[in-house]
């Protein structure tokens, strides 16, 4: 399962969004070891954490007006829907659907973060650089 542990070179140069991210891979990896009895709990905290970066990143967004918020708004409203999903089914028994759902979270990051993200990142820099 290595494709769900943070790497440095993962890292975007901002601090604020790298910390989450680390952390939210070490969650992952976490959560693929727990037994059955420990999942369900551990599922729903992961989604709230998840809701919690986005949430941050949106705000990080919003603060500096940047052009693609609505689609990246979007990919992260699209992967909240899966997860919410799966964790109705999980919250049913069914944590097979959360296990799942929790294999191809990793790739997905991966993803974003390497096109959405990056992006992001770049305009924060720009941002930064301006004089006041």
């Amino acid at each position: 399962m290595g494709k769900s542990h943070w790497k440095e070179e993962m890292a975007l140069g901002v601090p604020v969004i790298d910390e989450a991210h680390e952390a939210l891979f070490q969650e992952l990896a976490r959560l693929q070891q727990l037994g059955d009895q420990h999942f369900s709990v551990a599922f729903r905290e992961l989604i709230a954490a998840v809701e919690r970066d986005f949430r941050e990143e949106e705000d990080l967004m919003e603060e500096i007006a940047f052009p693609s918020l609505a689609n990246h708004r979007e990919q992260h409203a699209r992967v909240l829907s899966g997860l919410h999903h799966a964790w109705a089914a999980v919250d049913e028994g069914d944590l097979e659907q959360g296990r799942h759902a929790l294999s191809l979270l990793p790739q997905w990051l991966i993803f974003h973060q390497a096109t959405m993200d990056l992006a992001l990142a770049a305009a924060l820099e720009l941002v930064q650089r301006q004089p006041n």
